[in-house]
């Protein structure tokens, strides 16, 4: 994949939703080599909605950057490489408000994006998110606040470092076939619990009836990100070519 290495951005505002999904659905979802990391049991699946700012290649002033809207659709996933098990994220479909990354994501900007409508209600600690795309909708109304909860971790800071160590993204490339990596870091990183007064995917709502139920939601705010094409090594790449043909 040739990428602007680098980008650079400002994350206003991460939404993270989490769904415990049943681990038989989940391996019809992930493609090999990959296969869904399991917690407490079960996979785990979800979608973000990000909204971000000052995007631009690292040489660029961040006064220059644009802006955006932008949601995935994740499951949490691992693969072995080297006599080691890695961990990351399969991102099944990305949606954008950006025009530069639906036109060159996947080419000039990490990742294959589609366009989507967007709208945003932020109150303080509340946040209403809806997205309306051609074959997707989701929406999500948070409050940032309240005692932490969910059947797969037992403290925030447990899930924390859970999504820290996914920094890793697999999805399809341009060609609909094989499986190109992204990287999401950040030098300061900080996740704040919240709790869920309405949530909607139609991508999980579509799956097997009880298979796919919300666990959490966390959410990050006004943090530097950075996004490359990792150094993934050459086994990563051999395997998910050979079982994308």
């Amino acid at each position: 994949m040739t990428v602007v290495r680098g980008v650079r951005a400002h994350l206003r505002r991460r939404l993270l939703v989490s769904y415990r999904i049943d681990p038989e659905v989940a391996r019809t979802i992930v493609p090999a080599p990959l296969r869904p990391q399991l917690v407490a049991g079960q996979a785990l699946g979800g979608f973000c909605v990000l909204g971000l700012e000052a995007i631009r290649p690292r040489w660029m002033p961040a006064t220059l950057g644009l802006r955006s809207e932008n949601a995935a659709h994740r499951m949490a996933v691992e693969w072995d490489a080297n006599g080691a098990t890695h961990t990351g994220v399969y991102i099944l479909e990305r949606h954008s408000t950006a025009w530069h990354a639906v036109l060159f994501g996947g080419r000039l900007f990490p990742g294959v994006h589609r366009r989507a409508r967007f709208t945003a209600v932020e109150s303080g600690d509340r946040y209403a998110m809806t997205m309306d795309a051609e074959d997707e909708r989701l929406a999500a109304d948070v409050e940032v606040g309240g005692d932490w909860q969910s059947g797969l971790f037992s403290t925030l800071e447990a899930a924390s470092e859970f999504y820290r160590s996914g920094r890793i993204g697999w999805s399809r490339g341009t060609d609909g076939i094989a499986l190109e990596a992204v990287a999401l870091a950040a030098d300061t990183w900080s996740v704040e619990p919240a709790r869920i007064h309405s949530v909607h995917s139609s991508f999980f709502e579509s799956l097997p009836a009880g298979s796919a139920v919300f666990d959490h939601v966390v959410v990050m705010r006004d943090l530097p990100i950075r996004m490359d094409a990792p150094q993934v090594s050459a086994l990563d790449r051999e395997a998910a070519a050979s079982h994308a043909r």
